[in-house]
């Protein structure tokens, strides 16, 4: 089965992303190219411990970073960025061994608190003036969203962690644990298609088979097309080196009880059954953070961006 076929779009997987340190900040380079007739895309470089993230910037406002998940990397934001640069700097990127995000050595086993350090390290790029930042991530980034408050709650005025896979909040964890490690094995001895079908038969097996949503998908654009590419050729590092890493992430529950006025929990409103959904409220439940569902399933914001920016915006206006 390709990965293509899976539950979601283009090849996409269904959970978590990358790792590792920082350190100085290169010059800011700005380019700009058009995305679409509305707003410009300001690109830039950030050198951080190991690595040199690949960023872009659009709009005008308080800062909102948006991470992404899975194998994805800055382009899976395009649209929904666009949509909310009018009233938030939305700032998008590469995480660290993806697409244009190059790591300085070979790449190694990730973690999410790695992640959350270069987050902050952007968040002080680009609000210089220690303004806090508004923050959302979606699967495995959620992951590196919940470090991230738990490590630097000054930096972060509201986070959104959507469906983050933590298998330690399930009833039933080691469950969750065999499955990742199912998929990563599988990747070791057939490759990314088989180990996407792992993933998809044990996260929602009725869905395994059925390629309706991929086929009611509109055909990308040539430069849609480049970037799901691009992003298809990270998956072997989110296979082998961030699945089992960051869906075996401890949160710090106390920290976060603190810090839960700030955070929001997302689901989506297809996916509520599944492992990332159930643990995704297992968290909530545990620090008392509030519950927003969201358009769509675990991938809700490939199924319908404008629908997911517009709750999203909801979300972080709520007061």
């Amino acid at each position: 089965m390709a990965a293509t076929e899976i539950r979601g779009r283009h090849g996409l997987p269904l959970c978590t992303v990358t790792s590792s340190g920082y350190d100085k900040i290169t010059a800011f380079r700005r380019t700009e190219k058009t995305m679409t007739d509305r707003t410009a895309v300001r690109t830039g470089l950030l050198t951080v411990d190991g690595a040199t993230l690949h960023h872009e910037v659009r709009g005008e406002g308080p800062l909102l970073v948006m991470m992404p998940g899975g194998s994805a990397d800055a382009g899976i934001y395009d649209a929904i960025a666009a949509d909310l640069a009018d009233r938030w700097t939305v700032a998008t990127f590469d995480p660290r061994g993806y697409s244009r995000s190059a790591l300085d050595g070979p790449v190694t086993d990730q973690s999410p608190a790695t992640h959350a350090d270069d987050i902050v390290r952007l968040i002080d790029l680009l609000s210089p003036d220690g303004a806090p930042a508004a923050l959302f991530g979606s699967s495995s980034s959620a992951v590196v969203a919940l470090a991230a408050l738990a490590r630097h709650p000054a930096r972060l005025s509201r986070v959104v962690a959507h469906e983050p896979p933590v298998v330690a909040l399930l009833p039933d964890p080691e469950a969750g644990r065999v499955l990742f490690a199912a998929v990563r094995e599988a990747f070791r001895r057939d490759g990314v298609a088989a180990a996407m079908a792992t993933m998809a038969a044990g996260l929602a097996p009725e869905e395994g088979a059925s390629s309706g949503p991929e086929d009611q998908a509109p055909t990308p654009t040539p430069e849609q097309a480049a970037t799901f590419r691009r992003m298809h050729a990270n998956l072997p590092v989110f296979l082998e080196h961030v699945l089992c890493p960051f869906s075996g992430y401890v949160p710090d529950l106390v920290v976060l009880k603190a810090a839960a006025a700030r955070l929001v929990v997302g689901v989506g409103r297809d996916s509520r059954a599944l492992l990332p959904a159930v643990a995704a409220e297992g968290l909530a439940r545990r620090v008392g953070a509030g519950v927003a569902e969201f358009p769509g399933g675990h991938i809700g914001l490939t199924e319908d961006p404008r629908a997911f920016a517009a709750r999203l915006r909801e979300v972080l206006l709520a007061t």
